[in-house]
């Protein structure tokens, strides 16, 4: 019996110790894939209640309905995306090219920044620290020069890595689609939880990912649209790439939209425009920044349940890990994340300590 017990443990033992050095390689190799596969189920999962219609319709084909929704979803997202795509570039183009030959006269020479500066109201009152000021304003606009002459251009270059994503994602949401359920199932068969803290778990990552993508194509889409026709009325060339910036910079909570419009009302001071300059910053302020405001705690707030601080700091942390779908990929992480530690607190709720009272006064030292 105790022959029998060892070699079962021994069989356990070099059973895991082959399921992780095998994973381990397994996840090396597809690795390059793994995002496009997260986004693939998320965007599946997101688009399931449009397959289970297409699916009844179909009379239970589910590859004809998979297709469908793919096609739909193409029809209605895909091309809009790609038009709204060539208009973006053609402006970026347009901005860059604008743009350099101004910002290569002023990286030669700062002083000549003086002449447009003196146009702005109160400038007076900076003479004294005229030469400091212009300095400064001479190295941010290198800055922002450097980055508009080396980034911008290669925005608008569309690669072979990018088209060959796209048709992993497809090809991934398709079956996603037809199996998700199934597949899910079969992941959480292999976890040693309780059927609650997989439904627990479960819940936090569709209200995230379903919170996430509100806030950004019904916030972010609103405030650009709005940000771009305020550009076109206030006389910017190329609003729709402006809009379309402002878009993505009201993804990442404490930057917004201004990042944008405050040096465009600066511009339009500069070059004289003071009228059209405070008008688009009363509208952009006192109407589109009052957007995020009103409707992001509705919006996101409701479903995520997470703290404001912890929403910043995993979409900050999620882009700079992820790249650009890391404002999905972070808050849903950092759900997961508080999540897992309120089960582990039930779990061990025997050993750890009663919750501390909290309170507003301040601690006895």
């Amino acid at each position: 019996m105790s022959r029998a017990g060892d070699r079962e443990r021994l069989r356990k033992i070099v059973l895991i110790v082959l399921l992780l050095f095998i994973s381990a390689i397994f996840i090396a190799m597809v690795r390059r894939f793994l995002i496009v596969l997260l986004l693939a189920a998320i965007f599946s999962a997101m688009a399931s209640p449009v397959y289970r219609t297409l699916r009844h319709l179909f009379r239970g084909r589910k590859h004809i309905a998979s297709i469908a929704t793919l096609i739909l979803l193409l029809l209605v997202i895909g091309l809009p995306t790609v038009f709204l795509g060539i208009i973006v570039v053609s402006e970026a183009i347009q901005v860059s090219e604008k743009v350099r030959p101004w910002i290569e006269t002023i990286i030669q020479d700062p002083r000549g920044l003086t002449a447009l500066t003196e146009r702005i109201p109160g400038w007076r009152f900076l003479q004294p620290y005229e030469d400091q000021v212009l300095t400064r304003l001479g190295g941010v606009v290198e800055t922002l020069g450097l980055f508009l002459v080396n980034n911008l251009t290669s925005l608008t270059k569309f690669t072979l890595n990018f088209v060959f994503n796209v048709i992993l994602l497809l090809y991934a949401m398709f079956f996603f689609l037809m199996d998700g359920r199934a597949i899910l199932a079969k992941m959480l068969y292999y976890l040693p939880l309780d059927p609650e803290d997989e439904e627990l778990m479960i819940g936090k990552f569709v209200s995230v990912t379903r919170a996430t993508l509100k806030g950004t194509l019904v916030i972010g889409g609103i405030q650009g649209i709005l940000g771009g026709i305020a550009f076109a009325v206030a006389g910017i060339t190329s609003p729709v790439f402006w809009g379309t910036m402002m878009v993505v910079f009201s993804l990442i909570p404490g930057a917004g939209t201004g990042v944008i419009w405050v040096p465009a009302c600066i511009i339009l001071l500069i070059m004289g425009k003071t009228i059209t300059a405070l008008i688009l910053a009363i509208f952009m302020g006192g109407i589109v920044g009052s957007i995020d405001n009103v409707m992001r705690p509705r919006l996101v707030g409701r479903d995520t349940q997470m703290h404001e601080l912890l929403i910043l700091l995993s979409t900050l942390g999620g882009i700079v890990l992820f790249g650009v779908v890391g404002f999905i990929i972070g808050p849903i992480v950092a759900a997961l994340f508080v999540t897992i530690w309120d089960l582990y607190g039930t779990a061990f709720r025997d050993v750890l300590p009663a919750s501390p009272e909290v309170t507003d006064r301040p601690p006895q030292l």
